[in-house]
């Protein structure tokens, strides 16, 4: 019934829409750390978040593709293929479901205060670092280098102003999350002015369709599975953690406490179906969360 009460349509349609255009330029970063198409992070981001929302154990969890997953892909791909990474995500998925069916999400509760703050603090520089890559353009030669001169100023002109609006706004009104008010804010602006600066659309194409139900074209034999059993090893134990100290998070934040086995069956269904619709699979997302 939570849905039918004016005032939490209102804030969970806002809270989807900040959430879902923030999604778009993570999703397609994280597909080409990964060395596939943007496409394939974009439904990702739709088929994980979608199952993991209406199957979790935790209202408040956002799900998707992740640069956690695609640092690991990233070497699967550069030697076996893009055909390779769905089986994997398929083998991600079953193993942790049998980590769910074995109930061991509650060992997360075992985890240190400390290891929780240092997992927040240490993600949040990381995520810092990786935004100094949207400072680099294509040079003449064809190579990666730092901006200057106008497009410099425009660009960190851009971020102050969008980073100013995030924080003031909420001092005046609470009635739309600052965070889309800084996007759709900053976005007009630029398309009003014709401002020149990098888009969303300048980091690959996203050009397509729905996703398709696709099969992993690859030998079904025991050397794939010695090729895919490790990646998808890893894969599911960085995807189990993260999701589940976000939970813990989340759980501490809002004083309510969440269902961790549930939220691993939901997180492995999610990156089975993500596998056969070729997706890079995914976890939870501590940013969009908070």
């Amino acid at each position: 019934m939570l849905l039918l009460n004016p005032s939490s349509l209102r804030i969970n349609v806002l809270s989807g829409l900040t959430v879902s255009l923030a999604l778009v330029p993570e999703a397609i970063a994280f597909a080409l750390v990964a060395h596939v198409s943007p496409l394939t992070g974009l439904y990702a981001a739709f088929i994980v978040c979608l199952l993991t929302a209406a199957l979790g154990g935790r209202p408040g969890m956002i799900s998707g593709a992740t640069g956690a997953l695609a640092v690991v892909m990233v070497a699967l791909v550069s030697q076996h293929g893009v055909e390779y990474l769905f089986a994997t995500v398929v083998l991600m998925g079953l193993l942790q479901l049998i980590f769910a069916a074995l109930k061991l999400g509650k060992l997360i509760r075992m985890v240190p205060h400390s290891v929780m703050l240092g997992f927040v603090n240490g993600l949040a520089i990381v995520i810092f670092m990786a935004q100094f890559g949207h400072f680099k353009t294509l040079g003449a030669d064809g190579s990666l280098q730092w901006m200057h001169g106008e497009s410099l100023v425009i660009m960190l002109g851009l971020v102050a102003l969008t980073m100013a609006i995030i924080y003031l706004l909420p001092k005046l009104t609470n009635a739309i999350p600052s965070a889309l008010a800084a996007i759709l804010i900053v976005a007009g602006l630029v398309a009003l002015t014709g401002i020149e600066t990098k888009t969303v659309g300048d980091m690959g194409s996203i050009a397509g369709g729905l996703p398709q139900f696709h099969l992993p074209d690859v030998p079904l034999n025991l050397e794939t599975l010695y090729i895919i059993f490790p990646y998808a090893l890893i894969l599911a134990a960085i995807g189990l953690i993260e999701t589940l100290l976000t939970l813990n998070l989340i759980d501490a934040m809002t004083d309510t406490r969440g269902m961790p086995n549930r939220e691993s069956m939901a997180q492995g269904l999610a990156n089975v179906v993500g596998g056969f619709f070729a997706t890079m699979g995914g976890c939870a997302m501590i940013g969009q969360s908070m």
